[in-house]
Protein backbone atom coordinates (compact mmCIF):
# COMPACT_ATOMS: atom_id res chain seq x y z
CA UNK A 1 0.00 0.00 0.00
CA UNK A 2 2.58 2.50 1.12
CA UNK A 3 4.36 1.48 -2.46
CA UNK A 4 1.42 2.41 -4.14
CA UNK A 5 1.30 6.12 -2.52
CA UNK A 6 4.75 6.33 -3.24
CA UNK A 7 4.72 5.90 -6.55
CA UNK A 8 1.75 8.45 -7.11
CA UNK A 9 3.18 10.96 -5.19
CA UNK A 10 6.33 10.45 -7.87
CA UNK A 11 4.07 9.99 -10.94
CA UNK A 12 2.54 13.72 -9.19
CA UNK A 13 5.77 15.01 -8.81
CA UNK A 14 6.80 14.32 -12.27
CA UNK A 15 3.88 15.88 -13.85
CA UNK A 16 3.95 18.68 -11.84
CA UNK A 17 7.53 19.47 -13.18
CA UNK A 18 6.14 18.57 -16.38
CA UNK A 19 3.93 21.53 -16.72
CA UNK A 20 6.33 23.70 -15.03
CA UNK A 21 9.14 23.00 -17.75
CA UNK A 22 6.02 23.98 -20.73
CA UNK A 23 3.88 26.66 -22.07
CA UNK A 24 0.96 25.80 -21.72
CA UNK A 25 -0.87 28.82 -22.79
CA UNK A 26 -0.98 28.54 -26.59
CA UNK A 27 -4.05 29.10 -28.24
CA UNK A 28 -5.38 26.47 -30.61
CA UNK A 29 -7.56 29.13 -32.07
CA UNK A 30 -4.87 31.38 -33.14
CA UNK A 31 -3.66 28.37 -34.72
CA UNK A 32 -6.81 27.89 -37.00
CA UNK A 33 -6.54 31.49 -37.73
CA UNK A 34 -3.23 31.68 -39.04
CA UNK A 35 -3.82 29.19 -41.16
CA UNK A 36 -6.84 31.08 -42.76
CA UNK A 37 -4.72 33.93 -43.08
CA UNK A 38 -2.00 31.82 -45.11
CA UNK A 39 -5.20 30.80 -47.05
CA UNK A 40 -6.00 33.90 -47.61
CA UNK A 41 -2.32 35.02 -48.72
CA UNK A 42 -2.33 31.82 -51.39
CA UNK A 43 -5.25 33.11 -52.91
CA UNK A 44 -3.88 36.35 -53.04
CA UNK A 45 -0.70 34.98 -54.23
CA UNK A 46 -2.23 32.83 -57.21
CA UNK A 47 -3.98 36.12 -58.20
CA UNK A 48 -0.76 37.99 -58.00
CA UNK A 49 1.04 35.70 -60.56
CA UNK A 50 -2.01 35.29 -63.13
CA UNK A 51 -2.25 39.00 -63.32
CA UNK A 52 1.24 39.65 -64.48
CA UNK A 53 0.95 36.28 -66.64
CA UNK A 54 3.87 34.42 -64.47
CA UNK A 55 4.21 30.71 -66.04
CA UNK A 56 6.73 29.59 -64.37
CA UNK A 57 7.58 31.43 -61.19
CA UNK A 58 10.67 29.66 -60.39
CA UNK A 59 12.26 31.70 -63.42
CA UNK A 60 13.51 35.10 -63.44
CA UNK A 61 10.94 36.49 -65.80
CA UNK A 62 7.68 36.00 -66.86
CA UNK A 63 5.75 35.74 -70.63
CA UNK A 64 5.33 39.33 -71.93
CA UNK A 65 8.83 40.45 -69.79
CA UNK A 66 7.59 41.60 -66.62
CA UNK A 67 10.22 41.92 -63.86
CA UNK A 68 9.94 38.82 -61.37
CA UNK A 69 11.63 41.12 -58.61
CA UNK A 70 8.71 43.58 -58.72
CA UNK A 71 6.44 40.68 -58.27
CA UNK A 72 8.67 39.33 -55.90
CA UNK A 73 8.57 42.59 -53.39
CA UNK A 74 4.94 42.14 -53.77
CA UNK A 75 4.75 38.48 -52.63
CA UNK A 76 7.58 39.63 -49.96
CA UNK A 77 5.11 41.90 -48.64
CA UNK A 78 2.08 39.48 -48.51
CA UNK A 79 4.38 37.20 -47.02
CA UNK A 80 5.22 39.97 -43.98
CA UNK A 81 1.71 41.04 -43.89
CA UNK A 82 0.59 37.24 -43.20
CA UNK A 83 3.60 36.30 -40.60
CA UNK A 84 3.41 39.90 -38.52
CA UNK A 85 -1.28 38.87 -38.28
CA UNK A 86 -0.09 35.40 -37.17
CA UNK A 87 1.91 36.32 -35.02
CA UNK A 88 0.03 39.25 -33.53
CA UNK A 89 -2.96 36.91 -33.30
CA UNK A 90 -1.18 34.29 -31.46
CA UNK A 91 0.21 36.25 -28.98
CA UNK A 92 -3.59 37.86 -28.61
CA UNK A 93 -4.88 34.88 -27.87
CA UNK A 94 -2.30 33.15 -25.73
CA UNK A 95 -2.19 35.70 -23.24
CA UNK A 96 -5.84 35.90 -23.20
CA UNK A 97 -5.61 32.28 -22.35
CA UNK A 98 -2.69 32.63 -20.09
CA UNK A 99 -4.79 35.11 -17.83
CA UNK A 100 -7.96 32.67 -18.10
CA UNK A 101 -5.63 29.74 -16.69
CA UNK A 102 -3.88 32.60 -13.55
CA UNK A 103 -0.36 32.18 -15.50
CA UNK A 104 1.91 34.77 -17.39
CA UNK A 105 2.37 34.26 -20.84
CA UNK A 106 5.91 35.45 -20.52
CA UNK A 107 7.85 33.16 -18.14
CA UNK A 108 11.27 30.96 -18.32
CA UNK A 109 9.04 28.46 -20.19
CA UNK A 110 8.21 30.67 -22.81
CA UNK A 111 11.60 31.96 -22.95
CA UNK A 112 12.79 28.51 -23.74
CA UNK A 113 10.45 27.55 -26.29
CA UNK A 114 11.04 31.10 -28.09
CA UNK A 115 15.06 30.79 -28.30
CA UNK A 116 13.96 27.01 -29.70
CA UNK A 117 11.53 28.29 -31.87
CA UNK A 118 13.54 31.15 -33.40
CA UNK A 119 17.06 29.58 -34.04
CA UNK A 120 15.59 27.34 -36.85
CA UNK A 121 13.01 29.94 -38.05
CA UNK A 122 15.46 32.78 -38.31
CA UNK A 123 18.27 30.80 -39.94
CA UNK A 124 15.49 29.80 -42.54
CA UNK A 125 14.48 33.73 -42.58
CA UNK A 126 17.95 34.58 -43.63
CA UNK A 127 18.43 31.62 -45.88
CA UNK A 128 14.80 32.55 -47.82
CA UNK A 129 16.09 36.12 -48.04
CA UNK A 130 19.69 34.98 -49.72
CA UNK A 131 17.82 32.65 -52.07
CA UNK A 132 15.70 35.41 -53.75
CA UNK A 133 19.06 37.89 -54.06
CA UNK A 134 20.24 34.62 -56.21
CA UNK A 135 16.86 34.09 -57.86
CA UNK A 136 16.55 30.39 -57.01
CA UNK A 137 12.82 30.88 -56.65
CA UNK A 138 12.00 27.13 -56.60
CA UNK A 139 13.75 26.77 -53.13
CA UNK A 140 12.13 29.35 -51.40
CA UNK A 141 8.28 27.55 -50.67
CA UNK A 142 10.11 24.22 -49.89
CA UNK A 143 13.02 26.00 -47.16
CA UNK A 144 10.27 28.04 -45.46
CA UNK A 145 8.30 24.50 -44.94
CA UNK A 146 11.69 22.68 -44.09
CA UNK A 147 12.86 25.20 -41.47
CA UNK A 148 9.65 26.01 -40.20
CA UNK A 149 9.17 22.67 -39.42
CA UNK A 150 12.45 22.24 -37.52
CA UNK A 151 11.14 25.08 -35.70
CA UNK A 152 8.45 23.23 -34.35
CA UNK A 153 9.90 20.37 -33.67
CA UNK A 154 12.25 22.14 -31.70
CA UNK A 155 10.08 24.08 -29.98
CA UNK A 156 7.41 21.40 -29.02
CA UNK A 157 9.59 19.79 -25.97
CA UNK A 158 8.39 23.31 -24.11
CA UNK A 159 5.09 23.13 -25.05
CA UNK A 160 2.14 20.76 -26.40
CA UNK A 161 3.25 17.41 -27.82
CA UNK A 162 0.79 18.35 -31.17
CA UNK A 163 3.30 21.05 -32.47
CA UNK A 164 6.04 18.12 -32.84
CA UNK A 165 3.33 16.43 -35.21
CA UNK A 166 2.46 19.79 -36.93
CA UNK A 167 6.67 20.09 -37.57
CA UNK A 168 6.91 17.17 -38.85
CA UNK A 169 4.11 17.07 -41.09
CA UNK A 170 5.87 20.39 -42.34
CA UNK A 171 8.50 18.97 -42.80
CA UNK A 172 7.30 16.25 -45.19
CA UNK A 173 5.83 19.01 -47.10
CA UNK A 174 8.92 20.96 -47.65
CA UNK A 175 10.98 17.66 -49.18
CA UNK A 176 8.04 16.74 -51.15
CA UNK A 177 7.68 20.87 -52.36
CA UNK A 178 11.39 20.82 -53.12
CA UNK A 179 11.41 17.32 -55.28
CA UNK A 180 7.88 18.23 -56.82
CA UNK A 181 9.06 22.07 -57.33
CA UNK A 182 6.64 23.14 -59.98
CA UNK A 183 3.63 22.17 -57.47
CA UNK A 184 5.47 24.56 -54.74
CA UNK A 185 2.79 27.10 -54.08
CA UNK A 186 0.66 23.82 -53.20
CA UNK A 187 2.70 22.17 -50.85
CA UNK A 188 2.99 25.67 -49.21
CA UNK A 189 -0.71 26.60 -49.02
CA UNK A 190 -1.27 22.96 -47.43
CA UNK A 191 1.00 23.46 -44.88
CA UNK A 192 1.14 26.66 -43.72
CA UNK A 193 -3.12 26.80 -44.77
CA UNK A 194 -4.52 23.56 -44.24
CA UNK A 195 -2.38 22.36 -41.60
CA UNK A 196 -2.81 25.10 -39.44
CA UNK A 197 -6.17 24.97 -39.24
CA UNK A 198 -6.52 21.20 -38.35
CA UNK A 199 -3.62 21.35 -36.04
CA UNK A 200 -5.68 24.22 -34.66
CA UNK A 201 -8.80 23.18 -34.19
CA UNK A 202 -7.28 19.78 -32.83
CA UNK A 203 -5.65 21.51 -30.13
CA UNK A 204 -8.66 23.97 -29.93
CA UNK A 205 -10.74 20.99 -28.94
CA UNK A 206 -8.32 19.06 -26.60
CA UNK A 207 -6.95 21.92 -24.43
CA UNK A 208 -9.00 25.22 -25.03
CA UNK A 209 -12.39 24.24 -25.05
CA UNK A 210 -12.90 23.11 -21.88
Amino acid sequence: METNEYLKDLKDIKEMMSKSSQTLSLSGLSGVLAGLYALAGAGIAHYLLHIHHVVDYTQSRSENGFPMDALSLQLIGLAAVIILASMGTGIVLSARKAKKMGETLWNASSRRLLINFSIPLVTGGLLVIILLFKSYYELIAPMMLLFYGMGCVNASKYTFRDVRYLGVTQIILGLMAAYFNDSDLIFWTLGFGVCHVLYGAMMYVKYDRN
